[in-house]
Parts: structure tokens; C-alpha cells; sequence
């Protein structure tokens, strides 16, 4: 899943009609990322660097990405040293994943100065760095000490590129060069023979080139046939004539079950029916729609570590006092045998004495069991051993009710904090996060404190329209839910929620029948309406990366609220179920921006 050199090539592609544009404004979202907005002719484009280990790319980006209140200080730097520089050049060495982006920018002086921002792709050595006219390092996004690594990046350092290796280029060797390299490695297989012997190249590509061979099995290299050479220096070609022209299609694989994989700068088909592709017609496209999802979970996960470990602590500190309340309830089951010894021990009382340790007793409360014997403290007198047993017998039935009372709360909070946690792994902006802050603030699980500042803007309920024209609502948090269910739906509008699990309030808005609704029957929305919004409440969920879910819906004058209930509990009656897959495309297709 690593972004390899022709792919990055591609990207560069992509973004040489930037060339001539200005730097507008620049941002860093979270610790490992920097937007350059470059003002062009054709409009403002968003130029998205991420040097994150895992999603580390460079490509153009449509999507919303907030911006923190307060700026890091490198951004600061990129400003002070970038703002409305001209980009003048985009440069790559052969497949290497080192993109240079040069721009023309003013110094202190008014004088315009060669600038240079080296990004890095590879691997571990993934960094962003700003380059002066001498490849001096003005700064970079990582610093790297001398103790740590034999090429430091640091302040006032030459900057070393990346040496190359020997491996060929995928568009300008020969057949006799390739196949004198893959004979180096007679005894691989051949997609690692080919990994080994070209650049630029990622593995799912290079398995393709294996496939193409041999369509089965893969072949040793060293025991490939004529035949199996020809195939290779086909696909070869075939795949030079696609990136030559720009008849190429970026490739996203999937499971059959939603979950992104692998992506490519061509068709791949090594998979059969066991994966699902999705094409695009851009590189910077297909890396948007691939770590959009995955991005913004990160960058929340950032501005949101402090409620993610409360959460985290809480729920596991919930359950397990749950538990062990749980073993204390199966103790209190023998209550009933304390009482039953102490009404023996009173029935024979003209049969003990004190200083007795024991006592055989007539059982009459078990006739299969005529006799039982009856252990006795023998410092105290018979009926001061059955008041001591009447007064275990006491304080067990209590705890027992105390202790079922107890454990339904501990089981409902656990339930309840399971809410929070699912939505907070959905929130997307600040205000989201602000507004599970409060929630838990109101609830008494953070202490009040008092905030600097005007706190984030919570945003409305997600909006939405059925491809029949009716608009659906979702809560993003349980606040929102309660007040969405309870206060803005009307008693005809139908609820939906994912079935037995956490996740979402969804509202179908019905058209209002008036003062005729009392009289009329209850009119469900159209099969189709109900489906897309069972879809959206599944995708809302935990259910979200599921074949199957289960989804109840009623109308919301079955729903109603426990008083004293925490935020988002509601109880129903009158209720169906439907089954569906949760499709993200679908829910992105209906959603109304």
C-alpha cells in the first residue's frame, strides 16, 4: 500500500499546470501535514503533503480539512519564507520518491531567491524539507539529529538526496536489460525477481506482472519459457503505452466487504472475485477517496487523545466493577440457606447448649435430606448463633438488591460511554469534539473548567435526501440524538435506528398529515426511502464496516425517553426490521453538502 515512483510520477504529471501559481495561504492540519493553496489560472488548487509512516503522499485535494486555531511554528516558517511565491518547477530523478517543488519568493530584502521544498516519500525517510539556492536546509517538518541518523536534517545542513540503486527504469529498458537483470535472480519467484530488478514499482504491480505470466501459480524466474518472456515484455509494453498516453486508470482494490487495501497506477485483476476495484480517472483523485476516511480519524484521534484515553479508562474501569459486583450477586444466592439454618437452630433450641461447635439437626425443609448439620459458634449461646445467622441471611438479601440495582446502572453507563466513544471516533471537526466534551462535562465524568476563548460552533444533524425526495436527519452525538428524536421530529416521522448496537438517531421527515394524522393509519415512506436511510443509520454505526446489519424503525411517537435516562437512551415499541449492507457511496451520493 506504499505510494511508489511511478505513481508519484503520475502525480507530478498531474501538477505541472501549477506551474506559473502563486502560494495563496498555507496550513498545517495536524503535526505531519502541510496545504499549500496555489492561486492558478484555472482557480485555487489545494496541494495536500502528508509525512505521516503509513500515508505518507503529495496530490492535489477537494476535501474540507479544518485547520487548527493557533498555527505550529513551522507553518509559520513556510509562510513567512513562501507567501506568494511562484512555483516555477516540479522536478523528480528518474522513479526516485523525491518530488522538488521550486518557487521564486522574496526575501527580507525584496531580492526574489531560489526556494526549494524537498519531499520524501521512502519509507522511513519520509520527511519535507525547505531547501535554500545551496540546498542548504532552512528548516524541515522532522528534524533528525546526528546521534540518530549518518544524514542529519537539521538547520544550516547540506541537504543529501537519496542515492539511487541499479535498478532499471520501467520506461526506458530494454527487453535484453530486463531480462539480464531478472537473471540475477534465477532461484525468486518472479514478482520479487521483479521488485528487485525495476524502480518505482510497488508490489502489488509487480505481483501483477507475474499474474499477467502465468495466470496461476507463480514461475521461478530462472524456469520462465519463451513463452513466459513474451508475455512479460507484452505487459511491459502495454503498460509503457498507457503511462506514454494517459489511457492509464488508478486502481482502487477493496474486500467484498468495503475495506480499502491496495491501490495502483493500472487495472489489476490478480484478485479475481476475491477483491472489488474502483477506477479513477486522476492519481490525486484516487489518494484523496483513499485516505480521506483514514485521515480524518487521525486527525481527530489528535485533537482528541485526552477523551479517547478517558473513554478507554472509564468503559474498562465500568465493567470491570460491573464484574465483580456480578461475582458478589452469585454469593448472595446462599441467603436463603442462612435463613433456613437459623430457623432450625431456633426449632431446637431445647436440643443445644453453649460451647457447642456443631449440631445435627432435623431438616424439615428438605424431606430428601432428613438431617443436616449445622455449624455453631460455640461462644455464643443457640439463639445467639441463629440471630447471627438471621443477620447474614439480612445482610445478603439486601446486597442482593442493592447489587442488581447496582449492576443494571454499571451496565447501562457502560452502554452509554460505548455511545460516546462510537461517536467520537466518527466526529470530524473540532466542534464535534467539543460538544462530546461538554456532553461528558455535563455528565460529570470531566471536571468544569473555565475555556479560553468562544468554544467551536456545533454543527447541525448531518443532512440527507432519499433518491425519492425525502429529507433524512442524523444526530452526530447523543445531545444531538435526544434532541432530534424528542424535540424536532414530528410524532408521523419515522425513526430509525442500527439494531442491538451503538450508533446514530435517523429521522425520515414525513409530510405533515395536520389534525387528520390522528384519524388516518400510520403511512410509512416509500420501500426505496426507508432502505437509504436503514443504509445511512447502519453506515452511522458500529455497524459501518459490516456485510450485514440490522435496522429497527417505528414512528417516533413510539419512541419515547426513560425519565432520568442518559443522553441518547430512548426505549420503542411498534417497531420493524430491515436488513442492509452499509455503502458509503450510497450515503456520499444522498448526503446534502
Amino acid at each position: 500500500m506504499a505510494l511508489d515512483g511511478v505513481f508519484l510520477n503520475e502525480i507530478r504529471k498531474e501538477l505541472m499546470p501549477l506551474i506559473g501559481g502563486r502560494v495563496d495561504k498555507i496550513h498545517q492540519p495536524s503535526k505531519g501535514e502541510l496545504l499549500i493553496a496555489v492561486r492558478t489560472f484555472d482557480g485555487l488548487k489545494k496541494l495536500l503533503i502528508n509525512t505521516v509512516a503509513g500515508t505518507a503522499r503529495l496530490h492535489l485535494t477537494s476535501a474540507e480539512i479544518e485547520n487548527p486555531k493557533q498555527p505550529p511554528m513551522f507553518c509559520m516558517l513556510m509562510r513567512k519564507h513562501l507567501s506568494s511565491a511562484k512555483l516555477v518547477d516540479i522536478r523528480q530523478q528518474g522513479y526516485e520518491r523525491v518530488i522538488m517543488l521550486d518557487f521564486d519568493a522574496s526575501n527580507e530584502l525584496g531580492d526574489i531567491v531560489r526556494l526549494t521544498i524537498a519531499i520524501e516519500l521512502m519509507g522511513r525517510r519520509v520527511n519535507l524539507l525547505l531547501l535554500d539556492g545551496s540546498s542548504k536546509i532552512i528548516d524541515s517538518i522532522k528534524r533528525i539529529s546526528s546521534e540518530t541518523s549518518e544524514n542529519p536534517v537539521l538547520p544550516g545542513v547540506i541537504y543529501s538526496p537519496p542515492e539511487s540503486d541499479d535498478r532499471l527504469s520501467l520506461t526506458e529498458c530494454t527487453r535484453d536489460e530486463l531480462e539480464a537483470m531478472l537473471g540475477k535472480f534465477a532461484n525468486l519467484e518472479l514478482s520479487k525477481a521483479v521488485m528487485k530488478s525495476v524502480s518505482g514499482i510497488s508490489p502489488v504491480f509487480a505481483r501483477e506482472c507475474a499474474f499477467f505470466v502465468s495466470h496461476s501459480a507463480e514461475v521461478i524466474t530462472g524456469e520462465m519459457t519463451d513463452d513466459h518472456k513474451d508475455r512479460l515484455w507484452f505487459y511491459i509494453k502495454k503498460i509503457r503505452t498507457q503511462l506514454e498516453s494517459g489511457g492509464n486508470k488508478f486502481t482502487v482494490l477493496k474486500t467484498t466487504g468495503g475495506e480499502l487495501k491496495d491501490f495502483c497506477f493500472c487495472n489489476i485483476d490478480q484478485y479475481g472475485g476475491l477483491m472489488v476495484t474502483k477506477q479513477f480517472d486522476t492519481p490525486s483523485q484516487l489518494l484523496d477517496y483513499f485516505y480521506s476516511e483514514r485521515d480524518t480519524l487521525s486527525r481527530t484521534r489528535q485533537k482528541a487523545q485526552d477523551l479517547f484515553r478517558l473513554l478507554a479508562n472509564t468503559i474498562d474501569r465500568t465493567e470491570s466493577r460491573v464484574k465483580n459486583q456480578q461475582l458478589e450477586l452469585k454469593d448472595c444466592a446462599r441467603r436463603e440457606q442462612l435463613k433456613q439454618y437459623g430457623d432450625l437452630i431456633t426449632a431446637n433450641l431445647y436440643a443445644l447448649e453453649k460451647g457447642m461447635t456443631e449440631a445435627r439437626l432435623i431438616n424439615f425443609y428438605d424431606e430428601a435430606q432428613p438431617e443436616v448439620t449445622v455449624k455453631l459458634d460455640k461462644r455464643l449461646t443457640p439463639v445467639q448463633n441463629a440471630q447471627k445467622y438471621f443477620k447474614e441471611y439480612r445482610k445478603l438479601d439486601t446486597a442482593e438488591k442493592v447489587l442488581k440495582d447496582l449492576i443494571a446502572k454499571g451496565e447501562e453507563e457502560a452502554k452509554y460511554l460505548d455511545t460516546v466513544l462510537d461517536a467520537l471516533t466518527r466526529a470530524r471537526t473540532e466542534g464535534d469534539i467539543a460538544a462530546l466534551r461538554q456532553e461528558l462535562t455535563e455528565q460529570g465524568y470531566i471536571s468544569r473548567t473555565r475555556q479560553k476563548g468562544k468554544p467551536p460552533k456545533a454543527l447541525p444533524p448531518m443532512k440527507f435526501r432519499s433518491s425519492e425526495g425525502y429529507d433524512i436527519r442524523v444526530g452526530r452525538n447523543n445531545t444531538q440524538n435526544d434532541r432530534l428524536t424528542c424535540k424536532e421530529s414530528r410524532k408521523t416521522d419515522v425513526w430509525l435506528h442500527a439494531k442491538d448496537i451503538t450508533g446514530c438517531h435517523v429521522i425520515i421527515s414525513c409530510p405533515d398529515k395536520g389534525e387528520a394524522a390522528r384519524f388516518t393509519p400510520d403511512e410509512l415512506p416509500p420501500d426505496r426511502t426507508i432502505e437509504e436511510a436503514a443504509i445511512i443509520a447502519a453506515y452511522y454505526s458500529k455497524a459501518k464496516n459490516s456485510s450485514r446489519a440490522d435496522v429497527d424503525y417505528t414512528f417516533v411517537k413510539y419512541v419515547k425517553k426513560p425519565a432520568g435516562s442518559k443522553p441518547g437512551m430512548v426505549i420503542f415499541t411498534h417497531n420493524y426490521t430491515i436488513t442492509v449492507k452499509p455503502d458509503e457511496e450510497l450515503v456520499k451520493q444522498l448526503e446534502l453538502k
